[in-house]
């Protein structure tokens, strides 16, 4: 019994949903100023919780036969056979209703709309690309920033231009740490049939291009909320730093085409949004 919820867990992808909360959060608590209203941030939270774990495991039903010819997959539940394919779409298919519904039901429509849109793209547009297109990183990024804009958006009940901000910050985000990462990983992902950039054009030089101008979109994407006022001092200083230092390490790495590079650029984006998000929660707490 234990080790069936642990592959029901990981085939709700943990990782990917513990960002997606975090960000979710993030949107709620920034457009209410606050997090007076627990109840229904605790709400978005579980409906959130349970569409992402059910967008996860459509991944895992749809990508089974992929995951068997990569290292870093072929362990997962379904091509171990742990957990039968049926099985995995069934959990995937009511986790995705059940947290739609709760969020359209208890929070607001726009909410349980944008959570639904969200599980399309990933599942159903995202992940078959992975096999047609490099562009389907640029497309991922979408269904990946949709959560922050249905953080404000189960706060306020409408989207705004601090909205559409939020989600260029995690847009923009999601290139260097996804680009990096398709680098590192990029003979796994031969392997497994995926067409992601570094596999398309293994000299690199398109991959780290990437890499580099979305480093330089991100840090004026990020500064866009200092520029409308949506964020203070602290935050326009703190997030100026940190885009200088992605730019510096996307900069790094175009020159080198290294792994080490790759991982430094990965790691660094793995602490860069954390501290953006120190950052931002510093002056909502300052301008309480």
């Amino acid at each position: 019994m234990r080790q069936k919820l642990k592959d029901y867990l990981e085939l709700s992808k943990p990782g990917i949903l513990i960002l997606v909360l975090v960000t979710t959060a993030l949107g709620f608590i920034l457009a209410e100023r606050s997090a007076e209203n627990y109840v229904m941030l605790l709400i978005t939270l579980l409906g959130t919780t349970v569409c992402a774990a059910g967008a996860g495991a459509l991944n895992h039903f749809i990508e089974r036969d992929v995951d068997t010819k990569m290292n870093r997959t072929k362990n997962r539940p379904i091509p171990s056979g742990r957990v039968a394919a049926h099985e995995a779409l069934a959990y995937g298919v009511l986790c995705t209703v059940a947290g739609c519904s709760l969020l359209a039901w208890q929070v607001n429509l726009l909410s349980g709309f944008l959570a639904l849109m969200t599980t399309f793209l990933y599942a159903l547009v995202y992940t078959p690309l992975k096999r047609q297109t490099w562009l389907n990183t640029a497309i991922g990024a979408v269904p990946g920033a949709l959560p922050i804009m249905g953080g404000w958006v189960a706060a306020t009940n409408h989207i705004s231009l601090e909205a559409w901000i939020l989600f260029a910050i995690m847009f923009t985000w999601q290139h260097p740490h996804f680009y990096a990462i398709a680098w590192i990983l990029r003979e796994d992902y031969a392997r497994g049939g995926f067409k992601m950039l570094p596999c398309v054009e293994p000299d690199g030089e398109s991959t780290f291009r990437q890499i580099r101008w979305f480093s330089y979109l991100m840090l004026f994407a990020t500064l866009m909320l200092y520029a409308i006022g949506a964020a203070g001092l602290i935050y326009g200083i703190g997030s100026t730093v940190l885009g200088i230092l992605m730019i510096y390490y996307g900069e790094q790495s175009s020159r080198t085409h290294q792994n080490a590079a790759a991982r430094t650029v990965f790691r660094y984006s793995i602490i860069y949004l954390p501290l953006l998000f120190v950052f931002l929660a510093l002056d909502i707490g300052f301008g309480a």
